[in-house]
């Protein structure tokens, strides 16, 4: 019924009734207007505290400008084979770690699944352990690796593994707890185990999913093995920390390069990839 069609009697008694409707009331406009405010003054004073100003953006522009002239053209340096190899160790450093992460976290993701672990214990463990992972940044488990087995790029790759293993083990327990239960039936019903039950009836069709996720988080890892390279984790990150504490910048500018060229070429990959795993209808790139 729309409004038009109700009598000024019938509109009367919907807002007698339902009041909440045609009046949002004082105490839910002062609720309002108090939150926005709050939210306005925390911008304020956060800005105020990191001491943010147009004057500093401004000098910071120029001086962003000055490192820019000084970039161009890249250049290479004499150095271009060390640098292909540093790339190279990098890209190795996100490959194995997205993979031992992947390969970890799928038991642990049927673990922390309640349509796959029945022990609510063993799934509460699972779960904080996930939670605790991802509350912690890849770079700082980088320095702990670092300072642990030294500089180099295993110290990257165990970051990689236990920054990421959190994350998939939570985006694969999801999947498997929002997998369709008929095929799961299905196993059931010809006699299988609990184990069979979940490799033929979930696996199957949660293992597309898990695929996509494994290679975006191994495109996102390429971009992060050069920021822990930066640390002492090897890679290219290193080989760009190094320029630019020489403010050898048109150095810098070329290995920056190489990074986008190699990121380009994998996010274009990985999204033929995941189009192809899980179907031209369910992917839009």
């Amino acid at each position: 019924m729309s409004a038009s069609a109700m009598t000024p009697a019938e509109i009367a008694q919907w807002r007698q009734q339902h009041p909440q409707l045609f009046s949002s009331g004082l105490r839910y406009r002062t609720l309002v207007y108090g939150a926005w405010l709050l939210f306005f003054a925390l911008v304020l004073f956060a800005l105020w505290r990191v001491d943010a100003s147009p004057v500093r953006i401004w000098n910071g522009l120029d001086k962003l400008g000055f490192l820019v002239r000084l970039m161009i053209p890249p250049s290479p340096g004499g150095e271009l084979p060390e640098y292909l190899y540093a790339l190279a160790e990098t890209l190795a450093m996100a490959f194995l770690g997205t993979l031992f992460a992947a390969l970890f976290a799928l038991p642990l993701g049927f673990m922390a699944a309640k349509n796959a672990m029945p022990n609510w214990l063993v799934r509460f463990l699972c779960r904080r352990f996930s939670d605790s992972v991802r509350g912690i940044d890849t770079l700082i488990f980088a320095l702990i690796f670092v300072a642990a087995v030294g500089m180099g790029p295993f110290a990257g790759i165990l970051a990689i593994i236990i920054g990421d293993l959190g994350m998939f083990m939570k985006l694969f327990s999801e999947a498997i707890e929002n997998a369709d239960n008929k095929p799961v039936e299905g196993v059931k019903s010809s006699g299988a185990g609990h184990l069979m039950r979940m490799r033929f009836g979930i696996l199957p069709q949660v293992l597309p999913i898990m695929l996509s996720h494994v290679l975006y988080f191994f495109e996102s890892n390429t971009r992060s093995a050069a920021i822990l390279g930066m640390v002492g984790a090897g890679g290219i990150g290193l080989q760009l920390s190094e320029a630019m504490r020489g403010n050898n910048w048109d150095n810098a500018a070329f290995i920056i390069c190489m990074i986008l060229v190699m990121v380009a070429i994998i996010d274009f990959m990985s999204k033929k990839i995941r189009s192809k795993i899980i179907g031209q209808q369910a992917y839009r790139p």
